[in-house]
């Protein structure tokens, strides 16, 4: 009994090698006569037999089932080419006596080549275009070129990157996040020259050929450039993506992940910043906002946002030294101007309050409006000069009406209204 299972399994290999070829002979007959619908059924029915084959036939194998989804160039799925000539080229790697990977080879460079001027091409269209349809198709040509070439990664950050301009957010997403797994950073040598005619500079992906331009006499002051690493974008754009997915938790993780790995990016800091803000995080946004001043104390808008922070916190007089160092910077920040009237128009409240509870004692009354008038004359500069920065600002021109009315400055009020009248216009 156990000789005959012995003969009964050689027979089964047997006939599974003759399948095998028999699969591939009707393959590669159909290729030949453009039958290329008959060439993917014969390769598809003999990919379940393949295991088992020496290496001489797998070899024919992933040519035949190359050139069957290639179909002469016809194909446009070019990943589902790219993969099948790929897994050839992979395969003879290990071959002694490689058959078929030189002609697979100018295949996959044709492919390459036309693929990323066409995805290059519909980028230009798509910067023209600014419709998120014409992005992703761009995208998705830059993904195909990254499936034809796998070693050519930075395609693959193209896509990530266009496909959020595309608002494609998920595609974007996934793509990101498949850089972070292949630990891609980004940093490569280029290599540079400039045109001895005009001294445009030319830029080059291999040394070869600059040095070949260098000989030839067509360009000069030859060097090697590297490209700074990418991952801390890449760390900021995916956080980006999840928070437009409504997914601010996962973003705060990226962005903390992120500054984990560069501790120093001011970038990182203010977009975790942001993303506190935006889950309503006061306290943490502002904390994050002292943080990024130790790191960049001249940039004003720090220091304007934790005056609001300090403002939404009762702490009026905090909110107003920081304003002030705010337009200490830039001294044409209108709204640092008004922000100042309106923390010095906070200390009248508690004093309206009590002139409100005095209305039968009108002595009180009276010395508590004093009060109220002149906090009103110490924020009317402040209103006055973001007026003069921001004409325009309908808030900053109806509060000066107000002030002028409270103040009985007749003349200011009636000039101040007929801005008003305009604005509204």
């Amino acid at each position: 009994m156990r000789k005959q299972l012995l003969i009964l399994s050689a027979f089964l290999i047997s006939m599974t090698m003759f399948g095998q070829k028999d699969e591939l002979k009707t393959a590669e007959k159909a290729i030949k006569s453009n039958d290329f619908s008959s060439a993917v059924t014969a390769i598809n029915q003999a990919e379940s037999l393949i295991g088992g084959a020496d290496q001489k036939t797998k070899a024919k194998f992933y040519y035949l089932k190359g050139m069957a989804l290639y179909q002469n160039g016809a194909n446009t799925n070019v990943e589902e080419v790219g993969a099948a000539f790929n897994d050839l080229l992979d395969y003879e790697k290990e071959s002694d006596k490689p058959k078929y990977s030189n002609e697979v080879g100018g295949l996959i460079n044709a492919l390459i080549q036309n693929t990323a001027a066409k995805a290059s091409s519909d980028y230009e269209m798509a910067i023209q275009t600014t419709e998120p349809s014409d992005y992703i198709k761009a995208a998705k040509g830059f993904a195909q070129v990254y499936a034809l070439s796998p070693q050519d990664t930075a395609f693959l950050d193209n896509a990530a990157l266009v496909y959020f301009y595309g608002k494609d957010y998920e595609s974007s997403k996934s793509t990101y996040e498949q850089l972070l797994d292949l630990n891609y950073t980004g940093i490569t040598t280029i290599y540079v020259a400039n045109n001895k005619d005009d001294g445009q500079e030319v830029t080059y992906s291999d040394k070869k050929t600059m040095d070949l331009q260098v000989k030839l006499g067509i360009v000069e002051n030859a060097r090697e450039e590297i490209k700074d690493s990418r991952r801390e974008i890449i760390f900021k754009n995916l956080a980006q993506n999840y928070s437009m997915l409504e997914n601010p938790e996962k973003a705060l993780e990226l962005i903390s992940q992120g500054r984990e790995e560069f501790p120093d990016s001011y970038s990182l800091l203010i977009d975790e910043a942001n993303l506190y803000y935006k889950a309503g995080n006061n306290a943490k946004f502002k904390e994050k906002l002292e943080e990024a001043i130790s790191m960049n104390p001249t940039e004003p808008t720090l220091y304007y946002n934790v005056g609001v922070m300090n403002m939404d916190q009762g702490n009026i007089d905090e909110a107003i030294v920081n304003f002030k160092k705010s337009i200490d910077l830039k001294p044409d920040y209108a709204d640092a101007y008004n922000n100042i009237g309106a923390a010095i128009i906070e200390k009248a409240k508690p004093i309206i309050e009590e002139m409100n509870k005095s209305l039968a004692d009108f002595d009180k009354y009276d010395k508590l409006q004093v009060q109220q008038f002149d906090i009103y004359r110490e924020a009317l500069p402040y209103y006055e000069e973001a007026y003069k920065i921001n004409g325009k600002s309908i808030s900053v021109v109806q509060t000066l009406m107000g002030l002028y009315e409270n103040l009985d400055m007749g003349d200011k009020l009636d000039a101040i209204k007929a801005v008003y009248e305009e604005l509204k216009q």
